[in-house]
């Protein structure tokens, strides 16, 4: 079984894959000018807007639910993977790859926002929605559903179950059996509670769990502070070959770093769009920017921290695929969250490997939570025109089997598993976004000068001329009927919108308004 999935991921994640999600970065950079960069500003105002509704959840939950599907087991065993295989170089690429997939995440959980629909009086989406919606192409949006399903719900939960019981064992010789009983129950406790549970946690945990961990990888930088300069150096060589030992595994470096960037973030490959798509908006762009906003949270600063402190106290081996250990300064211990507790341990001996693993259990066992709901809403897509229910139960049981099963398997058969579910979602999703660019770049353009015009930006897909996203004119009412017009008395009205819009156009551009307005 290993050697099968191994030769899966090989060719799933070969250069191709490397190339496309680079390329998709660097496309939506371009085209946005550079988003990710021009409304950083505005993407932290934009955390505190917005509550929760009948139909929805807020910004702030919906951005919660998105980081803990992106902070996971990533940011502490995959980076250790990524600096294994492919160097110090590789924490490089996964920072580049992390600016250029926040431009990405903005592109496919705005994209969540525009084509949501309405399922049992709560909102949903997600790239399965929006390739139908937006492409209208049906097979591609079953076959992305699919592909979903069985990722969330069968292939990549193993993951994170594994890794927990792996550094409970570590740091309390607990055995995994135990833990994955455990954290299985307390599982099925929140996926039966629904989505605004599992947001109600979410938005409580993940906060002061992030905050705890990046305080705790700038104390162990600061008890280290003198190696830092050399450490930067010896990141920015290896990247591109310029290091003595690892100028010869550059490629690596990039396809590692870029490879655990993905798995991280998960930027491009559809992942945020459902908790996306579940917020309560009065614009799509506002939920795309505040995912972008999330890439820097967990690729740039988590991912970018631990593989500073694992390269900054020695704590690692660099042994490439098919090759020679360049690097083994502790060896015969694998790679995974095992460096991570090392190199905490290194400055805390007592509490360093107890810490990182309740920091894992927290990262992992929300990440979990995020999962779920992925599943539940493609599964949903799959199957809205029979009664659907039974199929969900099935999947909760699925889910859950696979988490306890995770927790006893071997960790490369896990990691395998997980790959081949990212790589394969992945292509499928980023092929779509790219498609659906113009629709996209509308409804930016809509936002944008609204913003020009002192608004707060209220989405009418008949103004910014997007099709196909039909839910937004009763979303538009409801907003447009708390607001006035200018700051005035005049009721801010889709008429009044148009009419403003028109007559700041150049006279050749100017086009009659729609009659059925």
């Amino acid at each position: 079984m290993q050697s099968i999935v191994d030769t899966l991921v090989g060719y799933i994640w070969g250069n191709a894959l490397v190339a496309l999600s680079l390329g998709a970065g660097l496309y939506f950079t371009i085209i946005t000018r550079g988003v990710q960069f021009r409304y950083l500003i505005e993407m932290i105002k934009l955390l505190k807007e917005g509550k929760s509704s009948q139909e929805g959840i807020s910004s702030f939950q919906a951005f919660c639910l998105a980081l803990s599907s992106r902070v996971g087991v990533g940011n502490i065993a995959g980076v250790a993977t990524a600096i294994a295989a492919g160097g110090p170089g590789a924490i490089f690429w996964m920072a580049v790859m992390g600016l250029l997939g926040g431009a990405s995440a903005f592109a496919e959980s705005t994209l969540s926002q525009i084509y949501k629909q309405k399922v049992d009086g709560q909102y949903r989406g997600g790239a399965p929605y929006y390739i139908e919606r937006g492409l209208g192409w049906k097979p591609f949006a079953i076959l992305m559903a699919v592909v979903i399903c069985i990722s969330y719900g069968f292939l990549v939960p193993g993951i994170q179950s594994n890794t927990i019981a792996d550094s409970f064992n570590t740091a309390f010789n607990i055995p995994p059996v135990l833990t994955g009983i455990v954290i299985t129950i307390a599982m099925a406790y929140l996926i039966f509670g629904g989505v605004k549970r599992i947001a109600n946690y979410a938005d409580k945990i993940i906060p002061i769990m992030a905050l705890l961990y990046i305080i705790l990888m700038f104390v162990i930088l600061g008890a280290n502070i003198t190696q830092v300069p050399a450490m930067f150096k010896l990141i920015i060589s290896s990247a591109f070959g310029m290091d003595a030992i690892f100028g010869g595994i550059v490629g690596l470096a990039v396809a590692w770093g870029v490879r655990r960037a993905v798995f991280s973030s998960m930027a491009g490959a559809g992942e945020a769009t459902f908790s996306s798509a579940a917020a309560e908006v009065s614009h799509p762009v506002k939920q795309g920017l505040i995912q972008g906003f999330s890439i820097y949270i967990d690729t740039v600063i988590v991912c970018v921290a631990t593989g500073l402190m694992i390269l900054i106290t020695g704590m690692y081996n660099v042994i490439p695929p098919g090759g020679e250990a360049l690097v083994e300064n502790i060896p015969g211990i694998r790679a995974g969250s095992a460096w991570s507790q090392m190199a905490v341990s290194s400055v805390f001996p007592n509490a360093g490997a107890g810490f990182v693993a309740i920091a894992i259990f927290l990262f992992a066992f929300t990440t979990l939570m995020a999962y779920y709901y992925i599943a539940e809403t493609a599964m949903i897509f799959l199957d809205r025109k029979i009664k659907y229910p039974l199929l969900t139960l099935l999947l909760k049981f699925i889910f859950l089997l696979t988490m306890f099963f995770g927790s006893i398997e071997s960790v490369d058969l896990m990691w395998g598993f997980g790959d081949i579910g990212f790589g394969s979602m992945s292509y499928l999703n980023l092929v779509g976004i790219i498609l659906l660019s113009k629709p996209l770049y509308r409804t930016f353009k809509d936002y944008e000068r609204q913003k020009r015009e002192g608004k707060d930006p209220i989405f009418n897909p008949d103004i910014a001329g997007v099709k196909n996203a039909d839910l937004w004119r009763e979303i538009s009412k409801k907003y447009e009927e708390g607001n006035t017009y200018n700051g005035g008395s005049k009721p801010h009205t889709i008429a009044d919108r148009l009419e403003d819009r028109y007559k700041h156009e150049a006279p050749i551009r100017r086009k009659p308004l729609p009659s059925d307005l």
